[in-house]
């Protein structure tokens, strides 16, 4: 079904372009934590290539295409070598960097669903890995990086949820039999307006309802 949305070049050039933004965030947060150069070339390949790798041990895809095309593989090196080198330029950027990590996170969560979809997993169980394409690299990173992962920090702005919308969408056409290019680019620009939309207007989610605590006011009675 993959094929059929994506040319194979068009599929391999967009998975390079997404690899490698995610690669540069891997990277700079290597740079802020003051690792060395291999630091940052572990944080950038774990970064780029955890969630498809995780993606497809779980669905027997293996060896897995980061391990199979050289290409992935070397990308987020290549990112790692420029972030080395040119990091106070690149944080300048980061702004930039943050629109083409959104773009990459839309593409992601709707080609793990539907590769997910094409090895006989279930709808549900589907989009649960378009999810995990898309963001597992950066729980990887975070964790490697000994900080809470972003996805689960009340103060930052929505990640995961644009994914999750985006995922839903594949299943939701697969479930319809109207999963096509339109549709499938339609849902990945949708999770890519919503990520950018979440930056701009500093959408978080909710956390858990403040209820009055009983005994304070028990106490404040006595």
């Amino acid at each position: 079904m993959i094929q059929q949305l994506f040319s194979p070049s068009v599929q391999h050039a967009l998975d390079v372009a997404g690899i490698f933004v995610f690669a540069i965030s891997g990277a700079l947060l290597a740079v802020r934590k003051n690792f060395d150069v291999f630091g940052i070339a572990v944080l950038a390949e774990v970064t780029a290539l955890g969630g498809g790798l995780l993606r497809d041990v779980i669905i027997g895809a293996v060896p897995p295409a980061a391990f199979t095309d050289l290409g992935y593989f070397l990308t987020p090196l290549f990112a790692a070598l420029l972030v080395f080198f040119l990091h106070p330029e690149v944080e300048r950027i980061q702004a930039g960097v943050n629109v083409f990590d959104a773009a990459g996170l839309g593409l992601f969560c709707v080609t793990g669903t539907v590769k997910a979809y094409d090895h006989g997993l279930g709808l549900t169980a589907s989009a649960a890995l378009g999810l995990a394409t898309a963001v597992g690299g950066g729980v990887l990173r975070d964790v490697l990086a000994n900080e809470v992962p972003s996805l689960l920090r009340w103060d930052r702005d929505l990640y995961a949820v644009p994914a999750i919308v985006g995922s839903a969408l594949v299943v939701l056409c697969i479930r319809e039999d109207a999963l096509n290019p339109f549709t499938s680019g339609l849902a990945v620009v949708t999770a890519f307006v919503l990520r950018l939309l979440a930056m701009r207007f500093h959408w978080r989610a909710p956390r858990a309802w403040h209820r009055r605590s009983t005994a304070r006011d028990e106490e404040s009675a006595g």
